[in-house]
């Protein structure tokens, strides 16, 4: 069964001294406990702290699109891609589609700008893949077996056209992934207790009833669980945060809690720092962390060998 775990600690965090501000930032950041476990894969679920933007955006806003200073976006996302240690960071323009991207490794141009889709998926390392939300969910992918990894823009659109299981056949049929190697994570966005959906019988299939508790307000945590397993993934290789974004709008922003507002990042990168990507698995998260674990700036140092559950 995958364990649900609703209490969150409130992010360690740093200075970040990788850019010139009036004031020194920190970076706060979380992770996923199995996923953590793998040196050739680096992730985090940043929280809307640590940035330079203001006012309703306040302040790690990592989207152009929702009326904030442009200036001020740009400087979020080098936050960012600094605190992740990436090359290059790369999003998409997210429409509630079912349009995936590949970069492969053997590829030879760099996109010059942002395309439209909810997917991502790459073997290339140092690239780290980047998704913007604000109660919809990020999913992340690794499969450690083909040094593969994929994010996912999910919101209820996503689960009505399954994009989970699309991206799980795109990773078989694009790079020979296995269902079974494949792991995921499902990262804080609109929980069982806030998504409420008067028109579900509009927009939602009728398999999707199941998934509704008290009237109107749907489980997509479980619809989301429900489809990886679907697509053949283990019980066992899925994780989820259990934070529900419109309940803790102190940690991150939310649509549905506050109309206009800022988008938080998640990411996920290949860090390239196994030779072969080899399947070394360093030491677990202690015992007793909570389900999705606090960790702080910066991930230079587990491409190092920073066990999980240390601090740089």
């Amino acid at each position: 069964m995958l364990a649900k775990n609703n209490l969150i600690r409130d992010p360690r965090s740093e200075p970040f001294t990788g850019l010139e501000t009036d004031t020194p930032l920190e970076v706060p950041y979380l992770q996923f406990p199995q996923l953590s476990r793998f040196d050739q894969v680096a992730h985090a679920v940043y929280t809307r702290r640590g940035g330079v933007s203001t006012s309703r955006f306040s302040s790690l806003n990592a989207s152009y699109s929702t009326g904030d200073q442009k200036e001020k976006v740009t400087l979020n996302l080098q936050i960012i891609r600094e605190v992740i240690g990436a090359k290059d960071l790369r999003f998409m323009n997210q429409a509630h589609g079912t349009n995936i991207l590949v970069f492969r490794n053997a590829d030879t141009h760099q996109p010059e700008a942002p395309s439209t889709g909810d997917a991502m998926i790459t073997d290339m390392p140092d690239v780290a893949l980047m998704v913007k939300q604000a109660d919809c969910q990020a999913v992340l992918f690794f499969d450690p077996e083909r040094g593969v990894i994929s994010n996912a823009h999910c919101g209820w659109r996503g689960n009505a056209q399954n994009l989970l299981g699309t991206v799980v056949n795109r990773m078989k049929d694009d790079f020979g992934s296995r269902p079974s190697d494949i792991r995921a994570a499902i990262g804080p966005s609109l929980g069982p207790c806030c998504a409420e959906f008067v028109t579900h019988e509009e927009i939602f299939p009728e398999a999707f009833r199941r998934f509704m508790g008290r009237k109107n307000y749907f489980d997509l945590w479980e619809v989301s669980r429900a489809q990886l397993l679907d697509a053949g993934l283990n019980p066992e290789n899925i994780e989820l945060a259990g934070i529900c974004t419109r309940c803790r709008t102190d940690l991150f922003y939310s649509y549905r809690g506050e109309g206009v507002t800022g988008r938080f990042a998640t990411v996920i990168m290949l860090t390239g720092c196994c030779p072969n990507l080899d399947q070394r698995i360093s030491e677990g998260p202690p015992p007793g962390w909570s389900s999705l674990k606090a960790q702080s700036n910066s991930f230079r140092s587990r491409a190092h060998g920073l066990s999980a559950g240390s601090r740089p």
